[in-house]
This record gives structure tokens, C-alpha cells and sequence, in this order.
């Protein structure tokens, strides 16, 4: 069994509790957290390259989480908006932890780039990707788990998916993070197994 972190319909460790903080440009109001579950296959649930990967895990929801890049986080998960303001929400935060923007040159022979990408050591490191509007109506969340699977130096994957997507103001919002989670959730159970050890994912 994979080891997992989280309560049903997704797996163990769960992070994120609601909570009221100030928001600026857009008033004061209860703005739900960013919630964070993760995944890794239970041979290197207790290696040393999970453990630092789960800090740096950690170290973003927290920073997702303070008020200010909360904020920016909400108001940019409008109808209409890219994956890009999402990114530019927290894009300081992200290269204060050590990841790096499009890095180049890390997938042999292909031009493919991620988001983001910190290396935790020799042939060991996390790509971050983050998605909207095109999560799994254009399958960019297996597009990103295939980029990682494929990307020599990368074992995990950091993946951030709204709670609430809205394409319009009439739209019924969905929920990406649950239907994520059970999408590639299932390459961690046995039988399943890929390059990819763990998974962080993140609902914003």
C-alpha cells in the first residue's frame, strides 16, 4: 500500500484548516487555506530525499498560507484567469524556498520545461507545477505526472489545482483537488509504481 497522508476520499496527511485573515485589494472575508495531501510509495517513505522533499513540501503550504500570498492566491483564481496569475501569485515565495523558473535542459533531448524546479541532490529533485483552468479538462494534471515520470532529475512532483474552478460566473464550481487526488492517487497503489516516488498535492 502506498503511504499517504489525509482523511477520505483522499489519502493521509492533510494540511489546511479554515481560518479568518486579512486580505488585500479585496476586503476582509473568511478565504478557505490552501490544503496540501501527499503521496510517496512506501519504499521511500522513510528515505532521506522524501523527508527533505516533504520539508520543502511543508515550508510552501505554509507559505501559501500567510495572509498576504493567500490573498493574491484568491484573487487570482477568478473566471477567466490563467494558470500563470496563480504562479505569479507566489512566484517570490517559490525562489525563496530554492526553486528555480523554467529551468532549462532537464529533460534529455526534449524541450519540455517545468514551472518550477529545485534539485535536492545528485539526480534527486522536485518539479512544481501549477494548473487551472485546464486541470483535468485538458488532463494537464497527467500531463505534468508524465513530464516528472520522464525528467531524469526529478522524483517528486509538486502540484498545485484549485478547489473552486469557476470558467464563467454561471459555472457550478469543481472541485479539482478531490478528483486529482483519486486520478493520480492511483499510480502510488501497488502494481502502479512510475519514477515518480511522491506526490505533493496542493488545493488551493
Amino acid at each position: 500500500m502506498p503511504q499517504l497522508l489525509a482523511s477520505a476520499p483522499l489519502p493521509l496527511w492533510r494540511h489546511g484548516s479554515a481560518r479568518q485573515v486579512g486580505t488585500w485589494g479585496i476586503g476582509m472575508r473568511d478565504l478557505e487555506p490552501v490544503e496540501m495531501t501527499a503521496f510517496v510509495m512506501p519504499e521511500h517513505a522513510s528515505s532521506g530525499s522524501w523527508m527533505r522533499a516533504k520539508a520543502v513540501g511543508d515550508g510552501l503550504l505554509a507559505a501559501l498560507n500567510s495572509p498576504p500570498v493567500l490573498a493574491r492566491i484568491h484573487a487570482a483564481n477568478q473566471p477567466g484567469n490563467s494558470s500563470e496569475e496563480i504562479q505569479r501569485a507566489f512566484s517570490a515565495e517559490a525562489e525563496r524556498l530554492g526553486f528555480q523558473s523554467e529551468k532549462a535542459g532537464l529533460f534529455q533531448g526534449q524541450s519540455l520545461r517545468p514551472d518550477y524546479f529545485l534539485e535536492l541532490g545528485a539526480g534527486e529533485g522536485i518539479l512544481l507545477e501549477v494548473e487551472r483552468g485546464k486541470t483535468t479538462i485538458n488532463n494537464m494534471d497527467l500531463l505534468d505526472f508524465w513530464k516528472c515520470h520522464l525528467c531524469p532529475g526529478a522524483n517528486y512532483l509538486f502540484l498545485l489545482v484549485p478547489r473552486r474552478l469557476r470558467q464563467n460566473a454561471e459555472m457550478r464550481p469543481r472541485n479539482e483537488y478531490v478528483t486529482v487526488g483519486r486520478r493520480l492517487g492511483q499510480f502510488f497503489e501497488p502494481g502502479n509504481g512510475t519514477n515518480v516516488r511522491g506526490l505533493c498535492l496542493f488545493g488551493y
